[in-house]
C-alpha cells in the first residue's frame, strides 16, 4: 500500500526540517531529488567497512567491493530490461550522451542528418553541436505540435534516408510531456536511424523496458531517482556498444597496450569506465533503486500523476496565471505569473520556504517558443503531498507587485 505519510519518514531532510520547525516544501525534483536513509546507509557501510578499489585487489576486502558495485550494475540492468553487459556506469546522463555522441561520429558523413527538437536538455543538444562541428553533418529539428509535443506524425514529417540518428527526450525537462518513444523509435529504425533515449526525466517515475522500447541507447542519472550525484547510466544494446569507441581511456579498460601503441580493448560495458570509478555512487543507486522498486514504480507513477492533477486544477485558480504545460501528465508544472519575473516569483516563494526552479532550465532553444526569458518550474514526487500544494497555491495567491508582497 502506497504510504505517503510513512515514506516521507525515509528522508532525512523531510524529517529533520519538520524538527527544527522550519517550512520545507521541496518543488525541485526534476533538478534533484532528495535521498533516503537506506542510501545515505549504503555509501557509509561502504567507506566504513569495505572502501577498496574494484577489479584490482586480490584480497578479501577488495573482493567485497567488486561483488558489490556488480551486483548494483545487476539491479540497474533488471530494473530496465536490460543486460548486465549492457549496462556501464557513467558521472550522469549528461556524460552519456557524450559517449553516446563521441562514438557515433565515426560513422557519421557531411551529407547525414541528426534529429532533435527544441524541447531538449541542453545534455541532448551541446553534444550534437560538436559532432555538427567537426564532422560537418547537418542538425534538424523535429516540429513540436501546438502543446508542445513530439508526435510520430511531425517526425514522420521530416525524417529522411539521410536520417542516421534521432535523439529525444522520454519525458521533456520544461514542457514535461511522455513522447511515445515505442513508436517514435519504430519509425527511426524504418528509415535505418539509431535511436537515443534521454531517460533523465522518465526512468525515476515509471517502469521502463528498454527491450519493449527497442531504444538503441538510453541515459539517466541516479541523483534524480533518489541516487547520489556523480552517478548515471549508459544503456546500449551490446553490438552497438561493442562498435563504438569509449570517450575516456585509462586503467582498467583494456586488456593490453604495447610499446609501439597497440592497444586491445575490453569489452563492453567495462570498456567504457577507464580508470577508478564512483564505487560509492554505483553502491548508492543500487539502493536507491531497491528503495523505488519496494515502494513499486507503477504506485509511484499512479500517485504523480493524481499530485498532478490536483496541482492543475488549484493552481488554475491563482489569478494572472500562465501556465505552459497544462496538458502534459507528469509531475513537472512550468508556469509564470502576469507582470511577475520567474526569479522573483521563485525568491518569494522561497521565503515561504517553498523551492522550485526558475529560469530557462537548460533548455534555451523553447525561449523564442515561450515568449519569455524564463519561466518558473514545480517538479514532484512521490513523497510530496496534497498539503504541500495547497500551501504552494496559497502562496502563489499572494499576486500583485513582487516587493509588495515580499515586505507585507
Amino acid at each position: 500500500m502506497f504510504d505517503v505519510t510513512q515514506i516521507r519518514k525515509d528522508f532525512p531532510m523531510l524529517r529533520g526540517l519538520k524538527m527544527q520547525n522550519k517550512d520545507f516544501i521541496y518543488f525541485d525534483n526534476a533538478a534533484t531529488t532528495l535521498k533516503p536513509y537506506c542510501v545515505i546507509d549504503a555509501i557509509k557501510d561502504y567507506y566504513e567497512n569495505y572502501s577498496m578499489n574494484t577489479h584490482r585487489g586480490d584480497y578479501d576486502f577488495a573482493y567485497k567491493a567488486d561483488e558489490a558495485y556488480e551486483e548494483s550494475r545487476q539491479i540497474v540492468a533488471s530494473f530496465i530490461g536490460a543486460k548486465k553487459t549492457e549496462i556501464a556506469f557513467t558521472s550522469g546522463a549528461s556524460m552519456g550522451l557524450n559517449v553516446i555522441a563521441y562514438g557515433w561520429k565515426k560513422f557519421l558523413t557531411k551529407d547525414d542528418e541528426i534529429l532533435l527538437t527544441e524541447a531538449e536538455h541542453a545534455s541532448n543538444v551541446l553534444p550534437w553541436f560538436r559532432v555538427k562541428e567537426e564532422v560537418g553533418c547537418k542538425i534538424s529539428y523535429i516540429p513540436l505540435d501546438e502543446d508542445g509535443k513530439c508526435t510520430p506524425e511531425n517526425l514522420r514529417k521530416v525524417i529522411s534516408s539521410k536520417t542516421k540518428i534521432v535523439s529525444l527526450a522520454h519525458i521533456t525537462n520544461v514542457l514535461g510531456f511522455e513522447n511515445d518513444i515505442k513508436e517514435l523509435c519504430k519509425i527511426a529504425h524504418e528509415y535505418g536511424a539509431i535511436f537515443v533515449c534521454d531517460g533523465a526525466q522518465s526512468v525515476p517515475h515509471m517502469k521502463i523496458d528498454v527491450k519493449d522500447l527497442d531504444v538503441d541507447f538510453l541515459t539517466f542519472s541516479g541523483h534524480k531517482m533518489c541516487g547520489p550525484t556523480g552517478i548515471g547510466v549508459l544503456y546500449g544494446k551490446f553490438e552497438l556498444l561493442d562498435k563504438i569507441d569509449p570517450l575516456l581511456l585509462g586503467g582498467g579498460m583494456n586488456s593490453t597496450f604495447s610499446l609501439c601503441g597497440d592497444v586491445s580493448l575490453l569489452l563492453p560495458p567495462t570498456k567504457f569506465e577507464a580508470g577508478t570509478q564512483n564505487i560509492e555512487g554505483v553502491i548508492g543507486l543500487g539502493a536507491a533503486i531497491k528503495y523505488l522498486e519496494k515502494i513499486g514504480m507503477s504506485n509511484i507513477e499512479k500517485y504523480e500523476r493524481e499530485l498532478r492533477a490536483y496541482l492543475i486544477k488549484k493552481i488554475k485558480q491563482v489569478p494572472n496565471i500562465i501556465l505552459y504545460n497544462e496538458k502534459a501528465s507528469t509531475g513537472i508544472v512550468t508556469f509564470n505569473i502576469k507582470g511577475i519575473h520567474a526569479q522573483d516569483e521563485s525568491s518569494l516563494l522561497n521565503s515561504k520556504g517553498i523551492c522550485v526552479r526558475s529560469g530557462q532550465h537548460c533548455a534555451k532553444l523553447l525561449v523564442e517558443r515561450f515568449g519569455t526569458d524564463a519561466t518558473c518550474r514545480a517538479s514532484l514526487y512521490f513523497y510530496n503531498t496534497y498539503a504541500e500544494i495547497d500551501a504552494f497555491v496559497s502562496a502563489l495567491m499572494e499576486g500583485g507587485d513582487f516587493l509588495d508582497a515580499f515586505f507585507n
